[in-house]
């Protein structure tokens, strides 16, 4: 173009640099007068004039675009109005699926690949749950059976056994209380511990979490809830695991409460009692119990003294939060808080045991057999499980060591 002359031209968009531009298909819904600017500034710095939305003609195949064009010619100081068509592929986009790879830079679509690998990652961990759930089921199934429908091995007795002569008592340690002491109070402190744990971590590494994240349905799983779920899975397992034990014992022995004469009240075949001096020092197998004054599950549960379940429950869920609170507590405030709180479980497991035998409910071997099923199930539990659930060298941050 001369400089001599003022003269209005259409020509194409034809600029070496914007080359890569011209094979881009544009969206002429979202081409904005802005980002035409952009494309129109030339390489020697010519101001382009910016225009409003009023400035752009558009109809179905162009988007026309004028610009305010200042020559150099100090003898003219026209403008020069360039009208640059810029051609659409308006139709490829109607006919373009919103999935396709090649879509216009400018149009947005979901990630599919996010969301199937959302999706993949949701349905693993309700499996990997699920599966746990089933586990529990398998093993807390039988427990429900011999508790409605089990028979416990019928064994004899002598009229004059004395360790079976004692009064029928109420429980010190009643239902309610045993499950506050064996199953609530290991479950409050860990959920206590963890999300201790987990704020003190955030708190060192100033909230960036390296170790594995959970994400589920769009909302990340806090890392004190899922070491919750590890630790108390793992504990709800064993407490299964140790009753599932003690239940099998008590129904494969049949071993008759110190308080059996109390509550069977056992008459014979020929329908003589103990009072009877015929039946003194005869061990007696083919009886039935009276039962005056006492329920249908005192009568089933008279012959279920070994080992003692309270012993056994409590002595479990104790061992396993001592052993907890040694691993995982690592407060630096008192050297003395954690053996404190790991003596005071201990002692509530303690006398649960010995209150078992003051109460009538069952012989000194009976408690102490149940207290050692407990004990063994909570360190065989605690010990097998994955190293890094729990930290063995008490220290923070954890150091694990790397079996050869």
């Amino acid at each position: 173009m001369s400089n001599d002359s003022s003269a209005s031209e259409t020509t194409p968009l034809r600029r070496p640099e914007e080359e890569s531009y011209r094979h881009l298909p544009v969206d002429e819904d979202s081409l904005t007068a802005s980002v035409t600017t952009k494309l129109l500034t030339s390489r020697n710095g010519l101001p382009v004039a910016s225009t409003s939305h009023n400035g752009v003609k558009s109809n179905a195949r162009f988007n026309t675009i004028a610009v305010a064009h200042h020559g150099n010619s100090s003898n003219n100081n026209t403008n020069h109005n360039i009208e640059v068509h810029l051609t659409a592929a308006s139709d490829q986009l109607r006919h373009r699926s919103p999935l396709d790879s090649n879509h216009s830079p400018f149009t947005p679509t979901p990630n599919v690949n996010y969301l199937n690998k959302m999706d993949t990652t949701n349905k693993r961990i309700l499996c990997r749950i699920g599966l746990d759930v089933l586990i529990l089921i398998c093993v807390l199934f039988p427990i429900l059976c011999f508790f409605l429908w089990g028979e416990s091995y019928k064994r004899g007795f002598f009229c004059d056994d004395e360790s079976l002569m004692h009064p029928f008592k109420e429980s010190t340690i009643n239902n309610f209380l045993l499950y506050l002491i064996g199953l609530v109070l290991p479950v409050v402190v860990i959920i206590i511990v963890e999300i201790i744990q987990s704020r003190h971590q955030e708190k060192i590494s100033n909230g960036n979490n390296t170790g594995r994240r959970y994400v589920f349905m769009d909302y990340e799983i806090p890392e004190w809830l899922v070491q919750c779920y590890k630790k108390i899975g793992v504990f709800g397992f064993g407490a299964g695991v140790g009753q599932l034990t003690t239940d099998i014992a008590k129904y494969s022995i049949g071993r008759l409460r110190p308080h059996f004469f109390a509550v069977c009240q056992p008459i014979m075949a020929d329908g003589t009692t103990c009072a009877d001096a015929i039946n003194q020092g005869k061990y007696i197998t083919n009886f039935h119990c009276a039962g005056v004054g006492s329920s249908e599950r005192m009568l089933k549960e008279v012959s279920l003294s070994f080992p003692s379940g309270h012993s056994s429950f409590t002595f479990y869920g104790m061992v396993y939060l001592a052993i907890y609170l040694q691993c995982r507590m690592t407060w630096r405030g008192s050297k003395l808080m954690r053996h404190f709180l790991q003596f005071i479980g201990i002692m509530l497991a303690w006398y649960t045991a010995l209150s078992r035998v003051s109460d009538y409910k069952h012989h000194w071997s009976d408690v102490l057999g149940g207290s050692l099923i407990g004990s063994i199930v909570a360190i065989v539990v605690t010990f097998l499980v994955p190293e890094n659930w729990f930290n063995w060298n008490t220290v923070w941050p954890p150091v694990h060591t790397k079996k050869n």
